[in-house]
């Protein structure tokens, strides 16, 4: 357990490291950052920070710099004490994306635009699974007699389509009258209630070979629209413009695991549900090596099973309370969709 000075002078030496990426001395903290203690004890203190696993000094004559175990004193000890909270340019931020964007895709792109700007580091931002959103609205739109797009809107916003082609020739008519059914028996449901209707036979009207054929073409289409994974990423330049990535080769490995929807999935799978606390991972608490010089503050959005993610991720020398002011807003931003 740290005492409050050496909590302190942690805290100074973190800040001014995530500013200038420069090993600290004690004279710099001494200097700057008003601790009202001598340059002696600081250098005590710094001393036993180092026996204690929160810091280490990379050369003899270097200052110091944090460890995977300092970063996570300071970012429990940010939690804590409430100071990450959103403050008030970070609610605006919030309202702003709400105002200008209604759709979820929209919304998403956006949001992930404000976090990369906001952090300064890459940014990821997932939809809910579209076989956890209910169906708002489904178009079927004749391209020939034999051919016609399926269009299928959830209620949060997200959009898949799926061309289906027909043996025998379908009048416009048809499809229209096959659309209104399929409208008024599943507007409002999940694809995974849908499926269930149709196998207890509960609708009759749909049983007919035409209906049942559009319907199963819709099931395909939001199970496939499911397994994409729709996520927006931003912020590559930003990280290659970070001190730690000045050799560009270091971050291909880092991008080859983010661009693994499957891996990122499992990289914020741990985060919490919507409306609890972040997850934030710092450096070896990573479970994919490549990340192991990376930090992630990630929260989960939405209601239900219908949930999805905004995910910061760079450098473990990140800004800590920055970051994880703009996850949560982006969390408020986009959390009634």
């Amino acid at each position: 357990m740290l005492t409050d000075r050496r909590q302190r002078i942690l805290r100074a030496l973190i800040e001014e490291y995530v500013a200038c990426a420069l090993p600290v001395g004690s004279r710099t903290l001494t200097e700057r950052y008003g601790l009202g203690v001598s340059s002696a004890t600081v250098r005590n203190d710094l001393s036993a920070l180092e026996d204690a696993g929160y810091i280490v000094q990379p050369h003899t004559s270097a200052g110091r710099v944090p460890t995977d175990a300092g970063y996570r004193a300071f970012v429990d000890e940010l939690l804590a004490s409430g100071a990450a909270v959103e403050e008030g340019p970070y609610r605006d931020v919030a309202a702003q994306l709400r105002s200008t964007a209604k759709e979820l895709d929209g919304l998403m792109e956006r949001t992930s635009e404000a976090l990369m700007r906001l952090t300064d580091c890459l940014s990821i931002v997932g939809a809910p699974s579209v076989l956890a959103s209910h169906i708002r609205q489904l178009s079927l739109i004749s391209l020939s007699a034999h051919q016609a797009l399926i269009v299928v809107v959830t209620e949060d916003g997200q959009v898949v389509n799926r061309t289906v082609a027909f043996a025998e020739e379908v009048a416009p008519e048809e499809l229209a009258s096959v659309q209104s059914l399929i409208n008024a028996a599943f507007a409002g449901r999940a694809p995974t209630e849908v499926r269930e209707r149709l196998d207890a036979a509960a609708i009759e009207e749909l049983q007919a070979p035409l209906a049942r054929l559009v319907v199963d073409e819709v099931l395909a289409c939001l199970e496939e629209g499911g397994l994409a994974h729709h996520t927006y990423r931003l912020g590559l330049s930003a990280l290659m413009r970070k001190p730690e990535f000045s050799d560009a080769s270091s971050l291909a490995p880092v991008m080859d695991v983010l661009e693994d929807d499957e891996v990122l999935l499992r990289v914020v799978g741990g985060a919490p549900c919507h409306g609890e606390s972040l997850l934030v991972r710092i450096g070896r608490e990573n479970a994919a090596d490549e990340l192991h010089r990376m930090s992630v503050v990630a929260a989960k959005y939405g209601r239900g099973d219908a949930e999805g993610f905004v995910c910061v991720v760079g450098p473990t020398r990140m800004d800590y309370n920055r970051v994880i002011q703009a996850v949560r807003a982006a969390q408020t931003a986009l959390g009634d969709e």
